[in-house]
């Protein structure tokens, strides 16, 4: 595997470098092309004008270092799932746009992410088994519920991760903190196909960041949340759902458990309240914290230790006894941290009540 972590650092790079460098243009073509978010609402966290698109830097980034792993290694092979994933980028991509230009109304979208996720099923990528739960050398084959599960994990999650992206920062962070888990499991299981694809959107994301983190300069849009999600959940399929322990079952979901946490809470919601689970509103995870008096930094920053803290137990679920000591430490030490910065800032917002 050393080759494997040389050229996972190399992705990481190229990626990172290739992303920075766009996001100035990408932000030039944005303001061309009238891709400006403006604050009319209440959801909205900003005050100013900020342009979108800023997704198109990231796919570049990603694309680019793919790319480069495939001129410059034979360790990146253009497999049929991989050329599927691809494919259906392009359509999120495309599709993201032109939302972020124009607004498109939710079905449409949802039809291009429902062809997207069919191109990557179609391909071959698709959750065949659950290791069952209570019975870990046996498996819950799911036969023809394969593909059609496969697609709603895709679009689930496609959409899971944009329905976070109100705070600055806090998708591509925490889509970010969700690569490097992939990366970690991956690497631990030997495999090197994943370790590289999650080492290229790691470093896209990281070299947007600047740009995105409080006060932003640019958002990442629909496009850039929309395509995170899709490979995430897509290389998710690829490696996290394919471990035969026991507690492994619930990697994929411990990896991106926070933005998964806050599609169903806001679908179950809305529906419980007679409303159309489409329907944007200012009840999220991040507007919560808002809410409780927690700055945007703040509440970014809670998120992201929770993100870490799955994703700690997402690896502890497949380690060894040694790595799984260290990593119980960490997250015991990282949930100690979120608990009294949590318990700080909210005594100091009392004080400053009385």
């Amino acid at each position: 595997m050393e080759n494997v972590f040389v050229y996972s650092l190399l992705a990481l790079l190229a990626g990172g470098f290739v992303a920075f460098l766009c996001t100035p243009l990408v932000g030039k073509l944005a303001d061309m092309m009238g891709a400006i978010d403006v604050p009319q609402d209440g959801r909205r966290m900003h005050t100013r004008p900020v342009p979108r698109l800023g997704g198109l830097a990231i796919f570049a980034g990603f694309l680019m270092a793919v790319l480069c792993l495939r001129l410059f290694s034979d360790m990146l092979p253009i497999t049929m799932p991989l050329r599927g994933m691809l494919i259906g980028s392009i359509f999120i991509i495309v599709v993201g746009v032109i939302d972020d230009v124009v607004r498109l109304p939710a079905w449409i979208k949802f039809i291009v992410q429902f062809v997207a996720a069919v191109i990557v099923v179609w391909h071959g990528l698709r959750i065949e088994f659950f290791t069952n739960p209570f019975d870990a050398d046996n498996f819950i084959q799911l036969g023809a519920l394969s593909a059609p599960i496969s697609v709603l994990w895709i679009m689930g999650m496609t959409n899971a991760v944009n329905w976070i992206d109100g705070l600055d920062g806090l998708s591509v962070g925490v889509s970010t903190i969700g690569s490097v888990s992939i990366f970690i499991v991956a690497a631990i299981h030997g495999e090197p196909l994943i370790c590289l694809l999650m080492a290229a959107l790691a470093g896209a994301s990281l070299g947007f960041l600047p740009y995105n983190i409080n006060p932003a300069k640019m958002f990442v849009g629909d496009t850039g949340a929309t395509f995170l999600g899709f490979v995430l959940s897509s290389v998710a399929i690829m490696g996290l759902f394919k471990f035969s322990t026991m507690i492994s079952f619930a990697v994929p979901f411990l990896v991106l458990g926070l933005p998964l946490f806050d599609f169903l809470f806001v679908i179950v919601r809305r529906v419980a309240s007679g409303k159309s689970p489409a329907v944007a509103d200012r009840k999220h995870v991040h507007h919560r914290l808002i809410d409780m008096g927690f700055s945007q930094k703040q509440a970014v920053t809670i998120l992201y230790a929770v993100s870490a803290i799955l994703g700690i137990a997402a690896v502890l679920a497949t380690a060894d006894d040694e790595i799984r000591a260290v990593l119980f430490v960490t997250a015991l030490l990282a949930a100690l941290g979120v608990a009294i910065m949590v318990i700080v800032i909210r005594s100091k917002g009392q004080n400053d009540d009385e």
